[in-house]
């Protein structure tokens, strides 16, 4: 499951181009953490991206 739970952020596609132009489709998978965070005051397993981990979006529980 690549989907972030906090900011929504999920799996995006798009064309690979390789050097002689040929296109093929590709994914583009966001690096989706499993962590435990309180979320409502519980602590929690959730999925939660890099980006919000790094920014301070999640609390850790411990």
């Amino acid at each position: 499951m690549a989907k972030c739970d906090f900011c929504g952020k999920d799996v995006k596609f798009g064309i690979k181009v390789s050097h002689s132009h040929r296109r093929s489709n590709r994914t583009f998978k966001p690096n989706v953490q499993r962590v435990k965070a309180i979320v409502d005051g519980t602590p929690q397993r959730v999925h939660a991206c890099t980006r919000c981990l790094r920014s301070g979006k999640v609390t850790r529980a411990v």
